[in-house]
């Protein structure tokens, strides 16, 4: 029997002040490139909270009102249409490319990226698949060809645009899920070999990642050059200090930091608000893994154990890689800081997954 209580309030509070924190943060980086784009110091924050806060409360109260389990119908269609989607970037007329990248398709005066939905699809899928077949799940028919099947579709796709640092976070959330569900060692380790060697095949493939990974070794190697984004990043995050220079008075987001908005937010952060505030928003993603873990630990099933634990998994982890670029402890990936960075379809994505994730912590096997 499935016993019905209160929500995990602690979570949804992180998520607010999360996504409260994000909207100052974006409010003050973005006040120079909008104006000098558009003529609007506020047009990015304007635009976030129409068409991400607003329609991301729509889709959150949506999830969070349906039971979880209805999901599972639609997974494998969910999934099949986000696919089309990925193809329908290299439309042209359709898809939109920016910056020698074709990740969007473009819908009147406003943007979406597909990828950022296939973040949550994919855990939809994987869960239901998995869930289905638990008591297989060793045999490779059930539950590895499946997932590389798929998984290598994705990738495959998402690379054409390109777009490393999505795929590294769709594939790995995959492959915690594939873990949770009871997948073999001996699996795991063969899948593992397989995206090292595949990961250097990238690289050996693209000049500007072999860059990015020299540069990552060594940043001090062209600081005009390959190496200006990570350079002005750290000058950022190096001049906030301890308790930074104030809000709103942050001098890289003077058109010096490439992509205030996006993939480079947390270097903002980190020199307006300084050091204290910095571990403060990372306090709030480890609240996150912690609840969320802990809601997967006492899910009624398999299906929102995996679920929870997708979802979870997928979102720290993103937050991960973005902080951590920032401070080259991993390679620049161009991947957005969940509730922070600018972009409307990944913030309704998230509110959405959230949702999902309240509505599994109502609920508790007995």
């Amino acid at each position: 029997m499935i016993r019905i209580h209160k929500p995990d309030y602690t979570l949804l509070i992180t998520c607010a002040i999360l996504a409260i924190y994000g909207l100052v943060m974006l409010a003050s980086a973005s006040s120079v490139l909008s104006f000098e784009k558009f003529g609007d110091s506020n047009y990015f924050l304007k635009h976030q909270l129409i068409y991400g806060v607003g329609f991301g409360l729509v889709g959150f109260f949506l999830a969070y009102k349906l039971d979880y389990h209805r999901w599972k119908k639609f997974a494998f269609a969910f999934l099949a249409i986000n696919i089309l989607l990925l193809l329908a970037v290299f439309i042209p007329g359709i898809g939109y490319a920016y910056g020698g990248a074709r990740r969007w398709i473009q819908l009147g005066p406003s943007l979406f990226q597909p990828t950022e939905i296939l973040k949550l699809t994919f855990i939809l899928y994987l869960s239901t698949l998995f869930a289905k077949n638990i008591e297989g799940i060793k045999d490779p028919a059930y539950g590895l060809v499946p997932l590389l099947v798929i998984l290598g579709s994705i990738v495959f796709l998402i690379m054409l645009q390109p777009d490393m640092g999505t795929m590294v976070t769709i594939a790995a959330t995959g492959l915690i899920v594939f873990f949770t569900a009871g997948a073999p060692l001996k699996q795991l380790a063969g899948i593992f070999g397989s995206a090292v060697v595949l990961f250097f095949i990238l690289i050996k493939l693209a000049p500007y990642r072999a860059a990015r990974f020299t540069i990552f070794l060594n940043p001090a190697l062209d600081p005009q050059g390959i190496g200006y984004h990570i350079n002005q990043a750290l000058m950022a995050i190096g001049s906030g200090g301890i308790l930074g220079l104030g809000l709103g008075h942050s001098r890289q987001k003077f058109l010096y930091l490439p992509e205030v908005t996006g993939d480079s937010i947390f270097a903002i952060v980190a020199e307006e608000l300084g050091l204290v505030f910095a571990i403060i928003l990372i306090l709030l993603f480890l609240t996150i893994m912690f609840r969320g873990f802990k809601i997967a630990a006492h899910a009624p099933d398999t299906y929102g154990r995996l679920l929870a634990i997708g979802i979870t998994t997928w979102i720290v982890l993103q937050a991960f890689i973005n902080i951590a670029a920032m401070v080259t402890l991993v390679p620049l990936t161009g991947i957005p800081l969940p509730f922070v960075s600018y972009g409307s379809s990944a913030l309704v994505t998230i509110f959405f997954s959230i949702g999902i994730l309240s509505n599994i912590s109502k609920q508790t096997k007995t």
